[in-house]
């Protein structure tokens, strides 16, 4: 296995821990967006700081970056949630969550403009098999209204997609920095989680022990170690990929929901299955005949 293999698999993993999103969210109560982003991002950072303590790494040494670096970092963990949940606040949830979901076919026609990166036929018809597999799921098979009044919600949709594919893309442009630096980054972003709890949300505390339970998974895995394991596959494995293999978070997604008796199974359910798998193994067909076939 080539190191870029093994560092896409690893990316690869961040995009299954996306898919308990849902299912953790539901599971956390009624818990605000940003109050849970917040406790979410502050779980994932002091279980970094204790991997430091346990490893004897020097904290200091993963914040001697750049502006840029820290621009990146912190715009794009804490930049996507925060154009995310003002698309729901002012656009339908079907319509807002398609938007947003570019942000896979966005990584996947950037990459090209990495240097020694090349666009193939096959990451893109991947990538648009994945998005209409992923626009079935969304829609539950019905059509989208598309309406003025949520301009406002529309362009917040497609900035957190921006957002998120640039994060991707020009984390790669710094290989370099360490990938603990993204402690340092949910830090940052539980700070201001936290203002914009104050400023738009009322404090509601978890319910029970299930529900806290369920917010320390959000901080373990979707919202904590997904994000180290992302930025080792977009540093070093294959990016345009890992864009691909990203729409199958929301199918994982829907059949987590199902099988915990959230969802019901049908044959929107199945057509995306066979749209996002397809589109993925016909994208990473390179990785199993070898590039030399592309």
């Amino acid at each position: 296995m080539t190191g870029e293999t093994r560092a896409t698999l690893i990316g690869g993993s961040a995009v299954a821990m996306w898919g308990a999103l849902a299912l953790l969210t539901t599971w956390s109560g009624a818990v605000p967006p940003f109050q849970l982003v917040a406790m979410a991002f502050s779980i994932a950072f002091i279980g970094t700081a204790a991997s430091w303590v346990v490893r004897g790494a020097d904290p200091r040494r993963f914040l001697r970056h750049p502006p840029a670096v820290w621009l990146i970092g912190i715009g794009g963990l804490f930049g996507y949630h925060f154009f995310y949940f003002m698309a729901l606040r002012n656009a339908p949830p079907v319509e807002a969550g398609l938007i947003a979901y570019l942000w896979p076919l966005l990584i996947v026609v950037f990459s090209a403009l990495l240097p020694g990166e090349r666009l193939t036929w096959r990451h893109v018809v991947g990538a648009l098999a994945g998005l209409g597999g992923t626009g079935l799921l969304v829609t539950g098979g019905g059509a989208m209204n598309f309406q003025s009044a949520h301009t406002l919600g529309y362009v917040a949709a497609g900035a957190c997609a921006i957002t998120w594919s640039g994060y991707s893309i020009l984390s790669r442009r710094f290989g370099s920095v360490p990938t603990d630096t993204v402690g340092w980054f949910c830090g940052a972003a539980a700070v201001l989680g936290t203002l914009c709890h104050l400023i738009f949300e009322s404090t509601v505390w978890p319910g029970g022990a299930g529900e806290w339970l369920a917010i320390l998974g959000l901080g373990l895995g979707p919202v904590g170690a997904a994000f180290f394991t992302w930025d080792i596959g977009v540093k070093h494995g294959d990016i345009k990929l890992l864009g691909v293999l990203s729409y199958a978070a929301p199918l994982i997604s829907t059949v987590l929901l199902i099988a915990f008796g959230q969802g019901e199974a049908s044959w929107v359910v199945a057509a995306a299955c066979i749209l996002i798998v397809g589109g993925a193994l016909f994208a990473a067909r390179d990785m199993f005949v070898g590039k030399a076939a592309a």
